[in-house]
């Protein structure tokens, strides 16, 4: 799985001119499901990205995680992440996985996230317009194979 991970101070998500996501200050998270992936994938990127001390402290540090600030989090599907762009100039996306298992899963970290924090999320496999207020701005790209030791 890979995660695009953006600090905000708020974001938005609409499927056909109507708001079916937000969340205030937190976390926008791209969630691209890859070919392969699996509970073990999704349970790995939850606990690092909830725990990210990505927030600031009353001394201005990034010391705090997303869960000390009691923030929300705004989980959007984003096969695109998985792009293959080395030969060409039309990416390919072969290795994303398939539809009903990258939907499982996605809904799945969404779940495992949701323990903790309040998320809401996109529409799955829907043309979606995101409206992002990134905070810092702070985005981190974060692969699950290198949280399992796989890359």
């Amino acid at each position: 799985m890979i995660a695009v991970i953006q600090r905000v101070s708020e974001a938005e998500v609409s499927v056909d001119g109507a708001k079916v996501g937000s969340c205030g200050k937190g976390l926008c998270i791209l969630l691209g499901v890859a070919d392969g992936d699996t509970e073990a994938d999704a349970d790995a990127l939850c606990r690092k990205i909830l725990n990210l001390r990505i927030f600031t402290d009353q001394n201005g540090k990034m010391n705090l995680s997303l869960v000390d600030v009691g923030g929300e989090m705004l989980v959007i599907s984003n096969f695109t992440l998985l792009a293959a762009y080395k030969k060409g100039n039309r990416p390919d996306y072969m290795n994303a996985a398939k539809p009903d298992i990258a939907k499982g899963l996605y809904e799945y970290f969404a779940d495992c996230c949701r323990c903790f924090v309040s998320v809401e999320c996109g529409i799955f496999g829907a043309d979606m317009k995101v409206d992002i207020s990134n905070d810092g701005p702070v985005t981190i790209v974060m692969d699950s194979k290198v949280l399992l030791g796989k890359a």
